[in-house]
């Protein structure tokens, strides 16, 4: 949910009611459309060049297009997937707006949201350890659970109900980005499949997960609450039933695996992970790549809108969420031709983060963001549109990202302890969003914003020298697809 925090344009009338927040002209909305449909296009022809070339890289991943029990396997993990993301996308444009609706302000609303962070980086690290030990399915399951209760709270106007509500998020979270990733990565090797396939399920997973999904579920999310006026409960109910079915589906259909099967205790399992990070620099870069890019993308996500409505405009905010999903889907579709492609994931990396640095670099090439309003009636501004143009080649890079980094982690970070490692680079990146958060209005947003971009040229220095590291004699080549140690019996 934290990816469309400031996303939400609801606020609560006098008496309990929604209203829309009309502040400004509309005229700008064309230049949005015109953006979305720029995108559309590209997103359909990226996918029907992606088809073209199925052919070809069947013959190259060594016939995946062909074999049933692949694609039998890739569809109930999509589909698993797709629902655990649209309970947390459904939940997303609703959050903030709820809050206002029980009446809290700001500062009430800020230590909420530190709280989830807080959560995530405590709570959610030890959790995801345990997935390892416990095994990926319980965790999974655990996923639901948790993340179903925190939508219960919701019901509560209570505070002391609605900051349980967030520590409960804060845990699913760190089980959504750890455990189903870990899962399908030991199941897709214990099942004996190419380790080149699964850069073409992530891509999937992204563009449906990541992209039309979230689309599809902030329709719905606004379907419930304006259209039926059910109230802005209504989403989290309808985002526990559908995390309520994946949870069902997962169940009856998925078999369990583990990481370590000794019987080492919790500390000795973040030992191990932390042994593991030390020795290997390839992990090490991985999770500072994770950390400072997923630090920048939650940055963005609290500032696009002040950031395109310095002096309050009306923006169709729910509008352009959309446009971004549907860039991050232009990214999925371009990491799945990539990762088809003779190119190793390590080299094309560091152009996605470098370009994904000028992207955010928008606001500070434009002079920053405060005092450039628009003038009544003239629509977007020429430094709101180069922002926005920055923001979606952003967000195409986010696309391009994910799949990448879950495939090129499949091959260095060892089997045994990888929720626990994931789980541990979150803990620099929650950390990192909560002095975000409570500093938020202390820093000029541009200087936010660069501050963003040098962390992804950082990510591009690591890029760099990873690809220099892999590349040396001796070192598993991620294009072989092999597993980066045996996996225990399981």
């Amino acid at each position: 949910s934290e990816r469309t925090t400031g996303c939400t344009t609801y606020v609560c009338g006098r008496r309990g009611k929604w209203t829309w927040t009309s502040r400004g002209t509309w005229r700008m909305e064309n230049f949005f459309t015109t953006t979305f449909a720029v995108l559309t296009l590209a997103c359909v022809a990226l996918e029907v060049t992606g088809r073209d070339r199925k052919r070809a890289s069947n013959k190259q991943l060594g016939g995946m297009f062909s074999s049933s029990s692949f694609i039998a396997f890739r569809n109930n993990y999509l589909v698993v997937y797709s629902m655990m993301m649209a309970g947390d996308w459904l939940q997303g444009p609703y959050v903030y707006a709820l809050y206002q609706h029980y009446g809290y302000d700001k500062g009430d609303i800020g230590r909420l949201f530190i709280a989830g962070f807080g959560s995530s980086m405590f709570f959610g690290t030890i959790v995801g350890s345990l997935a390892d030990k416990l095994g990926r399915k319980r965790a999974s399951l655990t996923y639901v659970i948790t993340y179903t209760l925190s939508c219960f709270t919701k019901h509560s106007s209570k505070y002391w109900v609605l900051m349980l509500g967030r520590i409960l998020g804060g845990v699913s979270t760190s089980l959504l980005f750890s455990a189903f990733e870990s899962w399908l990565v030991a199941e897709h090797f214990k099942r004996g499949y190419d380790g080149s396939w699964l850069g073409h399920t992530f891509s999937k997973a992204v563009f449906f997960g990541n992209g039309l999904i979230a689309i599809l579920s902030g329709l719905l999310a606004n379907t419930l609450v304006w259209t039926l006026n059910l109230g802005p409960v209504a989403p989290f109910d309808a985002a526990s039933i559908v995390m309520s079915v994946g949870g069902l589906i997962i169940f009856f259909s998925w078999p369990e695996n583990y990481g370590s099967r000794t019987n080492d205790n919790l500390s000795a399992q973040f030992s191990k992970a932390f042994n593991a990070i030390r020795s290997d620099s390839k992990i090490a870069l991985l999770g500072a790549m994770q950390s400072l890019f997923e630090g920048s993308m939650y940055t963005f996500v609290f500032l696009w809108t002040p950031a395109l409505a310095p002096c309050n405009e009306a923006i169709p905010h729910g509008f352009i969420f959309a446009t971004f999903m549907l860039a991050s889907m232009v990214g999925s579709s371009i990491a799945n031709i990539l990762m088809s492609s003779t190119i190793r994931t390590e080299k094309f990396m560091q152009y996605v983060y470098f370009i994904s640095a000028l992207g955010l670099m928008a606001p500070v090439l434009v002079g920053g963001v405060e005092g450039t309003c628009s003038k009544p009636g003239t629509g977007v501004s020429i430094a709101g549109k180069v922002q926005m143009v920055g923001f979606c080649l952003f967000e195409i890079c986010v696309g391009v990202f994910w799949p990448s980094l879950m495939k090129m982690r499949s091959v260095y970070v060892p089997e045994e302890v990888r929720s626990t490692i994931i789980n541990f680079f979150r803990i620099p990146l929650n950390l990192f969003v909560c002095i975000v958060l409570y500093n938020v209005s202390s820093f000029p947003m541009a200087l936010m914003f660069g501050m963003c971009s040098v962390f992804l040229v950082v990510c591009v220095i690591c890029q760099h020298m990873l690809e220099v590291i892999t590349a040396s004699p001796g070192v598993v080549d991620i294009s072989l697809g092999k597993s980066p140690m045996p996996f225990d019996d399981m």
